[in-house]
């Protein structure tokens, strides 16, 4: 068997192959006899007819597309393994340049390959700086108004007002009559009118404002255009009409803020270790929002610096994961994907490649650079930290509803959820051990000296990150290795030049993603 390989720009190999006569001559007899083992030529027991007599029933296209199935499960692996290949992907036999002897045309696509090139130089500070006074006055605003009582009064609505609204709301550009209203009129509505915009205002940020100076019993008309990335999917860009109608204002008295007042909240009784309390979970909050920002910034940091390549295949599949996620959230909302491009005037073929893909590359690379880090750094976590992530992972989900006792499939589902739990709780706690360590790195804290300190007392008791376990589910299939036995599947238009027999059969090399037809691409 003779091998020519050449590597291709978008991270895939073609492989020529050339194999023997005689090879090709016996999986035409196997083939032959395949053939006449499902089929019935009188005169003879099934799988017993001579060759020639089984060419002449069936026709020689029929054995030879059998014959280069049959060849190709037998030659691909040993293909893959003489080329030193490691696909990352189901590879597709693009075409069969010659038959007497066989000459078959592979394109494999090659696992993802990166280079971090030299990422230990990137400085970046880290500036977070805790809420103030004035953050802390505001939350304690805000608790001052749930425990606030009010009382009607008649005049123009002001700042922290407690009001009841009816909205009608209407799309300026409904695509029918059903979808003109839904979901965007409420009767009875209650609001704190604030001064501060709000991420979670129905029916937008910053509604409440837009009453101020209204008299009970007044309408007024609104008109807001949604942006882009708004939360809701189905209301992303579009333009909505609201009339809105003042019922009641209700002026706020809000409790003085002294421990009687900590006492209301129940869990406090005085008002320091209130403003304490609050204080820490600002603080908390803060930190994550920036920490957010700032691990957003150093991973481009690192990616402008990282050569990174991987083929068409991978970014497809995870594409499909973007649009499993909106399925989800969608769903969520009691809206499915077909109503939701219709409402986005597109197409899913025009969202997979305007949207999703786009998104999937961000979320490839990014997965891939955070397993290239643990690798590279040697992260690794032990059996105690890892049992104690798992155990916070389960508290949160059941703090957030999961009951073990109603999962389906009896103990046996309860074991997948559970491995389930384990692995997100693996991934998690991998990835905040790669982001400390590129913050430490980043700001000039790490030293080479702390690293070997750290991984000797752990060295018994340790497991190295495993390919992948850095990374959310998003990133597993780039670093996922291809099967032990992998087949190649045939390209639509892998014919011989010569007899050009039809091709029906579909082989891969991995279960997923597997590359698609030549046709469909």
């Amino acid at each position: 068997m003779k091998i020519e390989k050449e590597l291709l720009d978008d991270h895939q190999v073609q492989l020529t192959v050339e194999v023997e006569a005689d090879v090709m001559e016996a999986n035409k007899r196997r083939a032959a006899r395949q053939i006449a083992r499902r089929g019935k030529i009188p005169g003879f027991r099934p799988g017993k007819a001579p060759y020639d007599v089984i060419v002449r029933n069936y026709g020689e296209a029929a054995i030879v597309e059998q014959a280069i199935d049959i060849l190709v499960d037998e030659i691909y692996p040993k293909v893959l393994e003489e080329a030193e290949i490691k696909p990352a992907a189901a590879g597709s036999l693009e075409n069969i340049e010659e038959l007497d002897p066989p000459k078959l045309i592979f394109k494999v696509p090659l696992a993802p390959e990166i280079d971090l090139g030299d990422y230990r130089s990137i400085r970046l500070k880290y500036k977070f700086s805790p809420p103030g006074k004035k953050e802390l006055d505001n939350a304690l605003k805000e608790m001052q108004q749930m425990y606030a009582t009010t009382k009607t009064v008649e005049r123009v609505a002001e700042m922290g007002d407690y009001v009841l609204v009816d909205v009608k709301g209407e799309r300026a550009k409904p695509k029918d009559e059903e979808d003109r209203s839904a979901a965007l009129s409420r009767q009875g509505y209650a609001l704190v009118v604030r001064k501060e915009a709000q991420d979670d205002e129905w029916p937008y940020p910053g509604f409440s404002k837009e009453l101020v100076g209204m008299n009970p019993n007044e309408s007024k008309a609104v008109k807001h255009k949604y942006p882009k990335d708004d939360p809701d999917e189905s209301l992303q860009g579009e333009t909505v009409n609201f009339e809105v109608t003042l019922k009641t204002v209700r002026a706020m008295i809000l409790p003085e803020l002294d421990d009687e007042f900590a006492k209301t909240t129940g869990q406090y009784e005085t008002l320091d270790e209130l403003e304490e309390a609050l204080k820490k979970e600002l603080e908390f909050r803060a930190q994550n929002e920036y920490d957010d920002e700032y691990y957003v910034e150093l991973i481009d940091k690192i990616k402008a610096g990282a050569t990174i390549k991987y083929p068409p295949q991978v970014v497809e599949h995870e594409a499909e994961h973007v649009l499993e996620d909106l399925g989800n959230r969608l769903a969520q909302q009691g809206l499915e994907l077909e109503t939701y491009f219709k409402m986005q005037q597109t197409t899913q073929e025009k969202f997979m490649e305007e949207e999703a893909r786009p998104v999937a590359i961000k979320r490839l690379e990014r997965s891939l650079i955070m397993d290239q880090l643990a690798r590279e750094e040697k992260i690794e976590v032990n059996d105690e930290e890892l049992q104690n992530e798992f155990g916070q992972t389960m508290t949160e989900m059941q703090y957030q509803g999961l009951d073990f006792s109603k999962v389906k499939g009896g103990r046996q589902g309860q074991q997948k959820v559970a491995e389930a739990i384990a692995m997100q709780s693996a991934n998690r706690l991998m990835t905040r051990r790669v982001l400390e360590r590129i913050k430490a790195i980043a700001t000039g804290e790490f030293k080479e000296e702390e690293e070997k300190t750290e991984a000797e007392p752990k060295a018994e008791k340790t497991g190295k990150v495993p390919e992948g376990g850095a990374a959310k589910k998003s990133g597993k299939t780039a670093a996922k290795k291809a099967e032990a036995k992998p087949k190649a599947k045939k390209s639509a238009s892998a014919k011989s030049d010569k007899e050009k027999p039809k091709s029906t059969a579909k082989k891969s090399t991995t279960k997923k993603p597997a590359a698609k037809k030549d046709k469909a691409e």
